[in-house]
């Protein structure tokens, strides 16, 4: 089996579970459509945001249409424990967090029109995604070596990681490794990850006080889920173990880290 190594990898082929998941994304577009419920607000993408939600067309303005609803049902407390929630304030200092965060925020910025990325928890909802929910080893495989080809294609065009990187700089390295598949279908799960942490209840890490709710004028279903009633802590759901998930991630970093020091390394020789 060919190894991937960068973004413009052309042993890159789109996986089994990404086509998956776009489908049923194209159905729930769908299903919105039927029901009337996207509707045209005014609000204007730039180029780029619009360019990286060609699966779900101009989020924002699809998660402002989506609502139409009233009031909002009385919400549950965190999603995470004290202890979850020291770990997670630990992890995200270290990466692949950094640059994920770095990327959440960029790909959904401040803006004076909504909630950016920062202000839905997104990293925290992502982290309960890798970390929590029973997600697909190899589509947080995916994830996690989209950082290592990110920060290697930034090194390689203007010698820094990502974080590092000014406004303009990190659009110009999207923009860039938006022109590979590889580069489209991983800024793609992203945002799709953005948009789940707009929409899902509190109790899965994003969307604080129902503030995607708020901004959608959205009425959430009642009685909202709260932790230890979550979709995969339910009887006869196989739930992912936190610690083994944690180590699972952190392992695949290191591991695809290693394997890019050793190409540098026999490169050089």
């Amino acid at each position: 089996m060919n190894v991937v190594k960068s973004f413009f990898d052309r042993n890159y082929k789109t996986p089994l579970w990404f086509k998956e998941k776009r489908l049923k994304e194209k159905r729930f577009k769908e299903k919105l459509l039927k029901e009337k419920l996207f509707k045209e607000k005014g609000y204007k993408e730039t180029q780029f945001r619009e360019k990286h939600t060609s699966i779900n067309t101009n989020r924002r303005n699809a998660l402002k249409s989506a609502g139409g609803m009233v009031a909002l049902a009385a919400l549950p407390r965190s999603a995470f424990s004290k202890e979850q929630s020291l770990r997670f304030q630990n992890i995200i200092k270290t990466e692949p967090w950094l640059t994920l965060e770095a990327v959440l925020n960029h790909l959904l910025p401040k803006s004076p029109t909504g909630p950016c990325a920062k202000d839905i928890q997104a990293t925290a909802y992502l982290y309960n995604v890798m970390y929590e929910q029973p997600t697909e080893k190899d589509e947080k495989d995916f994830i996690v070596k989209g950082v290592g080809w990110l920060n290697g294609y930034s090194n390689k065009q203007l010698e820094k990681a990502f974080v590092y990187l000014s406004f303009d700089e990190k659009e110009t390295i999207l923009r860039g490794i938006s022109g590979s598949q590889a580069g489209e279908n991983w800024l793609s799960t992203l945002v799709s990850y953005i948009f789940e942490a707009m929409l899902t209840p509190p109790v899965y890490g994003g969307n604080p006080d129902g503030i995607g709710w708020k901004w959608l004028d959205h009425k959430a279903g009642f009685p909202l889920p709260e932790a230890g009633n979550r979709y995969y802590e339910l009887p006869g759901q196989q739930s992912a173990n936190q610690n083994s998930n944690q180590k699972n991630v952190i392992a695949s970093f290191l591991q695809h880290k290693s394997k890019e020091q050793a190409l540098a390394k026999g490169k050089k020789a």
